[in-house]
């Protein structure tokens, strides 16, 4: 029955080939694409020296929670290889150079977003502010221990899940970007408000996608996002492991959620959003779906309600020791 299921929905998926392939403008051309060399000190100049250190003074500013949200936020982008791989459950790529709009667009998604570790792993590398052994143990671990979305053999689950997930890296590295700069850090103020951007592009292709989605399988869509919303949306590195805090990913989300930078809030905002965007209350379904409508509608109201409760219990944890800074406690 999965089976069945799973090439149902692979057709439907592959019907939208016109859409994906209208929508592969939202790729940058490459030539014309930001780089991370754009946004560091050029060494190849003669005054390296001095852009280097002009490049690490402001650093010296930023708290030591947001360097842990940053490290965080590093950390996951780094881990793109198993993130591609598990997409590649939609794009069914078996060459590795189909000319197929799904293919292309997961390529291009991938160039575009291994851009980001990239420019975070030499911005933290050049400020000289956090033990970049640390970080780069946590970022084996976490390429190594895989990545598992949980939407397997769903393949709808797979366009709710980056649709949600697109989104929520937006909202993480604009505000850290926001919070950096108010620190006195503009340069990595512009490093993570231009790759909020590039999340914001994802965004829309993969939220234009599901919304298709719906428009040809309203039934099987709002299965698929009830099912999604029964549990909390697991967070691409939440098997992040430095060898030494067994709970680092949760004690990194916490800082996250204490600093403002993705909160509860947040996660009911999303959820409110998708369910605008995707016009779920106004499908029409019956049956199982129209339960799990019911059901889909009420999920934002309910996060939010808990939203106080769990934010106040996060403030009241005690400080965390993190090998990223040298086990400094936030």
């Amino acid at each position: 029955m999965l089976d069945q299921i799973n090439r149902h929905q692979l057709a439907v998926l592959h019907s939208m080939d016109e859409l994906v392939a209208e929508n592969l403008q939202l790729l940058a051309p490459i030539e014309k694409a930001w780089q991370p060399t754009d946004y560091l000190p050029d060494l190849r100049a003669e005054d390296w020296r001095d852009q280097i250190q002009s490049f690490r003074e402001p650093a010296q500013n930023i708290s030591d929670e947001l360097l842990v949200v940053l490290v965080g936020d590093m950390v996951t982008e780094e881990a793109l290889p198993s993130y591609a791989i598990a997409l590649n459950e939609i794009a069914q790529e078996c060459y590795g150079d189909s000319p197929k709009p799904w293919s292309k667009w997961l390529r291009g998604w991938t160039a575009e977003e291994n851009r980001h570790g990239d420019l975070l792993n030499a911005y933290l590398r050049l400020t000289g502010r956090v033990d970049m052994h640390a970080i780069e143990v946590t970022v084996q671990y976490l390429i190594a221990n895989g990545f598992n979305p949980q939407t397997f053999p769903d393949c709808y689950k797979g366009l709710t899940y980056t649709s949600f997930q697109e989104r929520a890296t937006r909202i993480s590295h604009g505000n850290v970007g926001k919070l950096v700069s108010a620190q006195g850090d503009p340069n990595l103020g512009k490093i993570c408000l231009r790759i909020a951007g590039d999340e914001s592009r994802h965004e829309a292709f993969y939220t234009r996608c599901m919304g298709r989605v719906f428009d040809l399988d309203a039934d099987n869509a709002m299965l698929c996002l009830r099912e999604m919303l029964r549990t909390l949306i697991a967070m691409p590195g939440r098997l992040m492991d430095d060898g030494k805090d067994p709970d680092l990913f949760d004690h990194f989300a916490m800082i996250a959620q204490r600093t403002g930078v993705y909160t509860v809030h947040d996660y009911a905002g999303i959820i409110d959003h998708l369910v605008k965007a995707w016009n779920v209350a106004g499908r029409a379904v019956s049956g199982k779906a129209a339960k799990a409508q019911e059901y889909i509608y009420r999920q934002s109201e309910r996060y939010t309600l808990l939203a106080d409760e769990i934010i106040a219990a996060i403030q009241a944890q005690p400080p965390i020791a993190f090998s990223w800074i040298h086990d400094r406690r936030v």
